[in-house]
């Protein structure tokens, strides 16, 4: 592994140690690590959740807050032209000179890193003056000319719109004209395209490039995603339980990983370019034995089965034999939208006439990016949007004018998993009652008249936590207590409990790491056969989705751009829509 000569590094991190405080004691964070940043050189941090790899970031930047610290080890900074100082030793208020302006940082969520309450334009002009004396209207200039730069479109429009105005894409953009606002040397990317689709994270990402060139800065790009990881990085450093597993070039950690970590993190990724029964998992490649980290081979060949063409084609053949199990006719939604008077309504059109079938056992992917209208489609299946026109039959009965009890029964045989598996339980709500209150509420109905007792509610429960790959002590411990592939789990849970027949799956996976993403994708494909269930998978990851789906529905403004099985949307796209969605997936160096 070469390394840059001294004079060269811009950081240079030595036996780095972070605790923090937690109610069940000091919580090791970061466990002596150490690596180098070069002039110019962008480094990508991967890892699990829990991987260190913020609590790293955050200590460089002096932002652990007051129930973290730096324990050992030095953080070097090197500004052209300065002396070597240790951010570590630093007082708070020279601190804050470098933060913002030598150095700055981009957060995952620009939603919750910007004020709700103050203009975009004003929060970066605040930047700016904090850092330079320059006047208001001086920084107004500049803050129209960072938005130029970060391609915000209209961007003297802009600087008076509020958080709330804008696309997660835009605010992204914003986030990074606030943290180049005082031409750093060094910025950290921790996560900044998560939560955005793949083609506005494509853009992303490509801006990122395009500013550290033209700019000379250094860059530290945190991510789960491997992926992104080969896009942006010219070194890579795999971290585990606050631990540097792996350090090198970044082709040379794809085309030749050292460490079992490394191996399943990127083994465990959905492909497109293959069919695999299941997804290998990272425990698939390593196991622990007296706290050390050894590596093993999968035992289940499932993992590394890449399943035929022709069995694929067969068994949509099959599904198509026979009726529908539900059937979207000319569906049409539509908002009203008032004039700042009141004056006159308009409409907008989220899902513009569409129709399609979805054949029992099927999974139908559905993907497109932020407000496609995929969302909205999904809850319209549900009756969980009251302005509909067109049909919508399950098992023959038109379900989309049914209200009250007659609603109520027909969502027994229609459930729902969320994004967001914490927003979705109850935080006062235990995990066992969280799984017994459908079967509470639904009691009074004849088929589920064995469940009105607590005992077999309790039983039914314990028994689909089980089945989900948690433990019946799961029933007494609350949300706040699981991970996050943890929580997805028990509402996967919570949605088999009645039963059902289809499951919309809202972009279940998109929050979760790569190796638990694989854990609940292989189990949702499992309690597919077991249960007979039948998916509308909805996601903006076209590698998720292919790997889950029969067929994918491509949606854009409303409309359905194209229709297929999963395997000719992906290889052979005919829309130019499509063609763009697959084009923006990141591709890894791995070797096929």
């Amino acid at each position: 592994m070469s390394q840059a000569p001294t004079e060269d590094l811009l950081l240079s991190v030595r036996n780095l140690q972070v605790t923090f405080r937690g109610d069940e004691g000091l919580v090791h964070a970061v466990k002596n690590i150490s690596f180098d940043l070069a002039q110019g050189q962008t480094l990508g941090i991967v890892g699990e959740s829990g991987s260190g790899k913020s609590a790293t970031a955050l200590a460089i930047m002096g932002l652990l807050g007051e129930s973290g610290r730096v324990t050992h080890g030095e953080v070097l900074f090197r500004p052209s032209g300065e002396t070597p100082v240790d951010l570590i030793k630093v007082s708070p208020k020279r601190m804050l000179q470098y933060r913002g302006d030598r150095m700055a940082m981009i957060f995952q969520e620009p939603m919750t890193s910007l004020n709700p309450l103050f203009t975009c334009g004003y929060q970066v002009i605040e930047a700016i003056r904090q850092h330079q004396k320059v006047s208001a209207a001086e920084a107004e200039v500049r803050t129209i000319h960072l938005f130029n730069e970060v391609q915000l479109p209209h961007p003297e429009q802009l600087i008076a719109r509020y958080p709330h105005e804008l696309s997660g894409g835009q605010l992204q953009r914003v986030m990074i004209a606030m943290a180049i606002s005082g031409n750093p040397q060094l910025i950290i990317a921790d996560e900044p395209t998560t939560a955005l689709d793949v083609t506005v994270q494509a853009a992303i990402l490509d801006l990122l490039r395009e500013i550290q060139r033209s700019r000379q800065m250094s860059m530290i790009f945190i991510t789960h995603d491997l992926g992104i990881l080969a896009e942006i990085a010219d070194r890579a450093i795999v971290m585990n339980q606050g631990e540097v597993v792996e350090v090198d070039d970044t082709r040379n950690i794809f085309q030749s990983p050292q460490h079992p970590y490394t191996k399943g993190l990127i083994a465990c990724r959905p492909r497109p370019d293959r069919q695999l029964r299941l997804l290998p998992t990272v425990s698939d490649f390593m196991e622990v034995q007296n706290g050390q980290m050894i590596e093993r081979e999968p035992t289940d060949s499932r993992y590394l089965e890449v399943v035929p063409p022709e069995e694929i084609a067969a068994r949509l053949v099959e599904l198509q034999k026979q009726e529908p199990i539900l059937s979207v006719d000319n569906l049409r939604i539509e908002f009203p939208i008032r004039s700042i008077l009141g004056l006159k309504k308009r409409y907008m059109v989220a899902v513009n006439n569409i129709s399609f079938d979805v054949y029992r056992g099927e999974t139908l992917g559905l993907v497109g990016e932020s407000g496609c209208g995929k969302t909205t489609t999904g809850r319209a299946i549900l009756g969980l949007t009251s302005t509909v026109m067109g049909s919508v039959k399950f098992e023959g009965q038109e379900i989309s004018q049914l209200r009250g009890e007659a609603l109520q029964k027909l969502r027994c045989d229609l459930q729902v998993i969320f994004q967001d598996p914490y927003g979705s339980l109850n935080p006062r709500m235990t995990v066992g009652n969280a799984i017994a209150e459908p079967l509470l509420i639904h009691s009074y109905q004849e088929r589920f008249q064995r469940y009105r007792s607590a005992a077999a509610r309790c039983e039914r429960a314990a028994y689909l936590l089980e089945r989900v790959g948690l433990t019946k002590s799961a029933m007494r411990r609350y949300p706040h207590e699981f991970s996050g592939g943890q929580r997805q789990r028990i509402c996967i849970a919570r949605a088999l409990a009645l039963n059902p027949k289809l499951i919309v799956a809202d972009e279940p996976v998109s929050a979760l790491d790569v190796s638990v993403q694989a854990q609940v994708l292989n189990l949702l494909k499992e309690l597919q056969t077991e249960f007979g269930l039948t998916y509308i998978f909805i996601s903006h990851d076209l590698g998720v989705v292919k790997f889950m789906s029969d067929r994918i529905m491509v949606m854009n403004n409303g409309a359905i751009v194209e229709l297929g099985a999963a395997e000719d949307i992906y290889t052979n796209p005919q829309e130019t829509y499509t063609q763009k969605l697959i084009s923006a997936i990141p591709k890894d160096m791995v070797l096929s």
